[in-house]
């Protein structure tokens, strides 16, 4: 005997049975490696269609802000690596710049400079790391490997550098804990003169792939309108258009003394954000440049030479390495509140301070660029394939502990 399906035609006519349409719930994370990190999507589901998705965090919440209260500045210090930790040298100046700025501390054009240095090379790291993890989303594992063999060359730097690859701790209130190694600047030069090439040869690889554009071109496009409304900032706000850059538009750090331009976007979509980094890069080549050539005093090597020399003006210099002269462990910054705004590689990334004349501040704010970034993921979705999820997620360049603080 022949079974009859609901819908196969018996002698011309369809049986009219009830077929279940219900949405599909699919919960995605907060152990997924496409989330980097933990976080949770709880996506509904028409068939392939997103009808909604509402991501769910707090998983890495290490309570950032509150410990502040219960240390002193300096003992508070070597834990805002871990804010963002991709890019520790933004956490530092944002920390450091506003405690400066409460104190009206001057902060020395050589420390300036080496901390501009130091910010582009991590920006350049950030962005490497990005490009990796992203294109290995879209199912290519080549450009990871590609990515991480330039990458290390700069985490070397920095571990010649602070003696750290991640958390450095670099930074100090007035200056940087030391001064440049000897021939430190030679190496970086040699590392940014190389890098072009290298990313020559990324581009060669995806930017032009046909199964790559079929994935980003079209896809995830997000309007000025929608960045706006949801707080986005860096490079998927200018993806979309918008010509927004704090080193430009507030200078800070001497970038008002180097020459660059900021990449902007057409249309917002995934490959719009792909382009922008990339060129992001190449800009931060030549910030890095000028800034080699026009730092006050050049390598440490030339300094030591005039300082063996007896030369006053070299002797003067070690001052612009510490700044001013204050105790570090009982330091107490006048009563007063701040803040510092930096434009990190996921973009705005700021610290607000209040301080009551004890060493401990009164209260700490931090405002990281991924979480406002993070907002927007679900009305960039709504209405589109499931498949394009990971391709627009990984786009936004979200990086879960500057989320969660």
């Amino acid at each position: 005997m022949a079974t009859t399906a609901t819908n196969i035609p018996q002698q011309g006519v369809f049986l009219e049975k009830d077929i279940d349409t219900n949405d599909m719930v699919v919960n995605i994370g907060p152990q997924h490696p496409s989330t980097h990190g933990v976080l949770r999507l709880i996506t509904t589901l028409d068939g392939e269609i997103v009808k909604n998705i509402e991501p769910v965090i707090g998983y890495l919440h290490r309570s950032k802000e509150k410990m502040a209260e219960s240390r002193s500045l300096y003992q508070y210090q070597p834990t805002i690596d871990r804010v963002e930790y991709l890019s520790s040298f933004f956490d530092h100046y944002a920390f450091v710049s506003t405690v400066e700025a409460i104190a009206e501390l001057e902060v020395p054009k050589r420390v300036q400079y080496i901390r501009m240095i130091t910010m582009e090379l991590n920006r350049i790291t950030s962005h490497l790391l990005w490009f990796g993890t992203f294109l290995l989303d879209l199912g290519a594992s080549s450009p990871m490997f590609y990515a991480f063999r330039e990458r290390e060359k700069i985490l070397k730097l920095f571990e010649d550098l602070t003696g750290a690859r991640m958390m450095y701790n670099y930074y100090r209130f007035g200056g940087v804990i030391a001064d440049m190694p000897e021939g430190w600047l030679d190496k970086v030069r040699k590392v940014v003169d190389e890098f072009p090439d290298r990313l020559d040869e990324y581009e060669a690889i995806v930017t032009k792939n046909p199964i790559f554009l079929d994935r980003t071109i079209g896809i995830g496009i997000m309007s000025a309108e929608m960045a706006l409304a949801n707080g986005v900032t860096g490079p998927s706000l200018r993806a979309s258009g918008i010509k927004l850059d704090l080193r430009k538009t507030n200078p800070y750090c001497s970038y008002d003394e180097v020459d660059f331009d900021v990449p902007v976007g057409n249309t917002g979509d995934c490959y719009d954000r792909y382009r922008v980094r990339f060129q992001e890069m190449r800009e931060s080549l030549k910030i890095i440049r000028q800034a080699i050539d026009k730092i006050p005093g050049g390598d440490t090597a030339e300094l030591n030479k005039r300082r063996a020399a007896g030369d006053e003006t070299a002797n003067e210099m070690d001052l612009q390495i510490y700044g001013k002269k204050i105790n570090l462990i009982t330091y107490k910054p006048p009563k007063g509140e701040g803040s510092t705004i930096v434009e990190s590689p996921r973009g705005f990334l700021g610290c607000y301070i209040i301080t009551d004349g004890s060493p401990k501040a009164y209260r700490i704010k931090w405002r990281g660029a991924s979480f406002s970034n993070l907002s927007v993921l679900a009305p960039l979705m709504k209405g589109l394939l499931f498949p394009d999820l990971m391709a627009i997620f990984g786009s936004i360049d979200v990086i879960l502990p500057e989320v969660d603080r």
